[in-house]
């Protein structure tokens, strides 16, 4: 079940309709390129090894005869890069160009996020917090473009190839940056006290569209944020630096940011129109106005939230998924940045998403309860499957569960969205799990998950229902998917942990079913995830009776850094599984890689020990040197099998 390349990172060329992307066939990353009219795959590198070395994100060269991508994880708080796989000569991040054309790829200098210049000639990328170019066809070194304060991210050239745009981040507030390149001058556009984001140039290239957010100058705390200062969306002019501010979300509802997936938040549509999201009504939709200023216009309405934008070919439509009319699931849509009725390009039980358009074309990712995630083409009245390998001729299609969605209220009345997978052969009660998501900015669909961690996730429930687990995956409160509120959830997380009374309630749901045993009721989950699992076991052992937590935190104060005299600290240790290790008696399997860069690896030191002190029984699979999500195919296949051994010896 976990056989299947995973695609990523699909882009669509400036011109000719070609489409790239980056497919993990059981930890081999490599480069895949189709093109029009068939739309035959094919791969442009020759990776082979389960190296763990992650490939992306890919940029095009303008004229659409080479692709540049990013080899290699980001470094840590060490600068080490990723090494799961222990390569004795180390492992770097650094960024290649790859000919269509065919020939090994080319090294262009150590960095990431890569921008290809309009003019074909450079490659501008980030080294260590500064800017980098070097010559596309490799023939130079890299040098360093510019010198700037602060840590440099984001480079984006000017559509005439004369500038590049950057972010510039200065901890308690960031600016927006313009190098010329011709009078070797740099220029920060509208500088404030805030936090200036996503700058997104004009077609013409003469102004910069900016997301500014109020900063209080403060350490964040992570606590429910359903209104603040407002923020706002300015246009600067790059010749004189001056901007002003065009439109400002009201008070209340809506007034803190929140994006969209991927790094583009603005979007310059033909017209003279700004494409951009908001949170006004309570759902993340898409609004335009005019670059000038005006009143933002709704694009998208209803109770649903837009998730993946691109502009079509012809910048005048944008080209979204959402989960409209379908809430667990998501679906394709097309609307005019000048407004109107949307178009629906996509339906049924698939989840369409990631869409890019590729002239006639538009190629997106799609998966269904059976299926997972693929490239596909719609393109000349149908669709098109580029990569025909991508899903072995063995792969376990026929075996797979249709989950059916359940609703089920918490303690507290709040109805929580599920998918129940149903054992194909059931011989009397069954033993149950229950699985929670990680982010906790994340939501469980009915069907393969479009994120290669909960793909393998969901591979992972569809495996315990085939071996005779009834397993219910838990959409609890804090995630994505139904709403500003349920997202802001009051006292989430590490403000008061109260995604316990979901939890609590799932456990108490599967009780209730005539197919469930309810004395065998085990937890599993990653990340946030493996939070809850935690909290699970010490808090209702008498529920669960046994969990597999995956690099899960246990003491949120430690792990935001909260210092013991501050007031935020006896809260957030309050909502953590370490205050509840008196009512901890389940037995737990925990996983981790030690060089975690999402969660403190210490957060399972301090568990294992303190559970082993009150003789509770603990079991540990450790990786060294393996990250968050898992870089090594192999570590996944240890970790699901480790727990499925787990589960069948205590449940």
């Amino acid at each position: 079940m976990l056989g299947a390349a995973f695609p990523t990172d699909l882009t669509a060329a400036p011109a000719g309709g070609k489409i790239a992307w980056v497919s993990n066939a059981r930890g081999v990353r490599n480069v895949m390129v189709a093109e029009p009219p068939d739309y035959r795959a094919r791969a442009v590198s020759s990776y082979r090894l389960d190296d763990g070395q992650e490939i992306g994100p890919l940029a095009w060269t303008p004229d659409a005869s080479a692709v540049v991508y990013v080899r290699g994880g980001d470094p840590n708080r060490a600068g080490e890069a990723p090494n799961p796989a222990h390569n004795p000569k180390g492992e770097q991040q650094a960024v290649w160009v790859v000919s269509l054309a065919g020939g090994a790829p080319k090294e262009l200098g150590e960095g990431s996020e890569p921008a290809v210049s309009p003019k074909g000639d450079r490659v501008a990328f980030v080294r260590r917090g500064q800017i980098w170019w070097t010559p596309l066809d490799g023939k130079g070194p890299a040098t360093q473009a510019f010198v700037a304060r602060g840590e440099c991210r984001q480079p984006l050239w000017s559509p005439d190839g004369s500038r590049i745009a950057f972010v510039s981040e200065r901890g308690d507030h960031s600016l927006i940056g313009v190098y010329d390149t011709a009078a070797d001058t740099l220029r920060y556009l509208d500088p404030s006290t805030d936090l200036d984001q996503h700058p997104s140039w004009s077609p013409d290239g003469k102004r910069i569209a900016i997301i500014r957010v109020p900063s209080n100058g403060l350490r964040a705390i992570r606590k429910p944020e359903r209104e603040g200062a407002p923020w706002s969306i300015r246009v600067a002019d790059v010749a004189s630096g001056a901007g002003r501010q065009v439109w400002r979300a009201r008070t209340g509802q809506g007034s803190i940011f929140r994006g969209l997936a991927g790094e583009r938040q603005l979007f310059w549509a033909a017209g003279g129109r700004i494409v951009f999201p908001w949170e006004g009504d309570g759902w993340t939709h898409l609004y335009s106005l005019p670059a000038a200023g005006g009143a933002a216009l709704l694009l998208t309405p209803g109770a649903f939230e837009v998730e993946d934008v691109v502009l079509d070919q012809s910048g005048r439509s944008v080209i979204y998924s959402s989960n409209q009319d379908d809430i667990d699931r998501r679906h394709l849509r097309t609307v005019a940045a000048s407004g109107g009725t949307p178009s629906q390009l996509t339906s049924g039980d698939n989840i369409d998403c990631k869409p890019v358009a590729a002239d006639a074309a538009i190629a997106f990712l799609q998966s269904d309860w059976q299926m997972p995630l693929r490239v596909a083409v719609l393109a000349q009245g149908r669709v098109w499957y580029p990569d025909a390998s991508a899903i072995p001729a063995d792969f376990p299609t026929a075996s797979m569960v249709k989950a059916e969605q359940v609703v089920f209220k918490a303690a507290d009345g709040l109805e929580i969205h599920g998918q129940l997978f149903l054992p194909p052969k059931r011989n009397g009660r069954t033993p149950a799990l229950v699985f929670f998501h990680g982010g906790s900015r994340r939501q469980m669909l009915l069907g393969w998950h479009y994120m290669y961690y909960y793909s393998n996730c969901y591979a992972l429930n569809q495996f315990f229902a085939n071996s005779g687990y009834a397993v219910l995956s838990v959409n609890y409160r804090s995630g994505i998917g139904y709403g500003l509120k349920f997202r802001e959830a009051l006292g989430y997380g590490p403000a008061g942990g109260s995604e316990y009374n979901d939890v609590k309630a799932a456990a108490e749901y599967l009780r209730t079913r005539a197919d469930v045993d309810g004395a065998r009721i085990g937890a599993w989950g990653g990340s946030y995830g493996g939070y809850l699992t935690a909290m699970a076991l010490a808090r209702s052992s008498d529920l669960y009776r046994a969990g597999v937590d995956l690099h899960g935190v246990h003491d949120w104060a430690k792990e935001l850094g909260i210092p013991p005299g501050e007031p935020d600290y006896k809260l957030a240790f309050d909502s953590s599984p370490m205050a509840f290790l008196g009512t901890w008696k389940s037995p737990v399997l925990l996983i981790q890689g030690d060089d975690d860069r999402n969660v403190q690896f210490n957060q399972a030191v301090m568990l294992s020990y303190a559970l082993q002190r009150r003789n509770v029984e603990v079991e540990e699979l450790i990786f060294p040197d393996e990250g968050h999500d898992f870089l090594l195919w192999r570590s996944w296949i240890r970790a699901c099998g480790a727990a499925v051994e787990f589960f069948g010896r205590r449940l």
